[in-house]
């Protein structure tokens, strides 16, 4: 289902999407690349064995997002598979936390893959239908500690995906939600923390979480069956996502308890 095809990654520079990249190379798909560091997009392309256009840009560069959707379009004439990919995350109380990482991570986790996903698919929709991969997170399905920028931006995607699934369904579209838990990335190191910096300093979770292969390859198995959503964790973090839908007053006691006992200053998160 993917030999041929044009799939659109945003954030492939490293990561889920440099991995997602590589499966869908090895399947024969075709590649438009997308993110701001154009070495590591280009190295990302010299993995992939099939045909790759690197596009690169700013995800928040709002007003230009209408162009790079017409050059992506413009790679092979169409766009068969859109991974809104892209991200930053955070870890800092909100107590503590400015204005300006609500605004910087809204921006790039929520209005960015909206306003680029606006801007491509009646295209998509006139050409008969295709695919969006939404990357959201157990975040996005259950509110945890030290995120509640990202929690509310990643929710804000899934709400978004949901909808787009329902309304276009019936002209062709499959949407599918993709809900990791940790996986091997920059995300911790590249998280914003309470003055809007970068983090700078992984997570042990994230250290020993998933290989980005075996999500890539999870993912691509879940397009393959048809699937709508993908809570792409294992052990407690899988478990989080379940809670919140079954029980959640046990997740938010859960939640409250790890905050109580210190979960923020063994993150580095907590004044001192």
């Amino acid at each position: 289902m993917f030999a041929g095809k044009v799939w659109w990654i945003t954030g492939a520079s490293s990561g889920i999407g440099e991995a997602l990249a590589e499966a869908l190379s090895a399947e024969g798909a075709k590649l438009i690349l997308s993110g701001r560091n154009v070495g590591a997009l280009k190295e990302a392309a010299g993995k992939c064995k099939t045909a790759t256009h690197i596009l690169p840009f700013e995800a928040t560069d709002f007003a230009n997002i209408p162009k790079y959707a017409e050059q992506a379009w413009g790679f092979e004439g169409r766009v068969d598979g859109l991974v809104n990919n892209a991200g930053v995350s955070q870890r800092s109380l909100a107590v503590d936390t400015v204005f300006d990482v609500y605004r910087k991570i809204v921006d790039i986790d929520l209005m960015a893959p909206i306003a680029l996903t606006q801007a491509l698919l009646p295209k998509m929709v006139a050409a008969g239908g295709g695919h969006i991969v939404a990357i959201s997170s157990v975040a996005g399905i259950a509110g945890v500690p030290l995120r509640s920028a990202y929690c509310a931006a990643k929710h804000g995607l899934i709400g978004y995906h949901d909808s787009v699934r329902a309304e276009t369904a019936h002209q062709g579209m499959k949407v599918l939600v993709v809900a990791p838990g940790s996986v091997r990335t920059n995300v911790s190191k590249n998280a914003l923390d309470a003055t809007a910096q970068t983090r700078g300093v992984s997570d042990a979770a994230i250290d020993n979480g998933m290989d980005p292969a075996v999500a890539a390859k999870r993912m691509l198995d879940a397009l393959k069956a048809g699937e709508r959503e993908l809570i792409l964790a294992e052990g407690g973090e899988a478990e989080l996502a379940k809670m919140r839908r079954t029980n959640p007053n046990a997740l938010f006691d859960a939640m409250e308890r790890m905050v109580a006992a210190g979960y923020a200053r063994r993150m580095g998160a907590e004044k001192k």
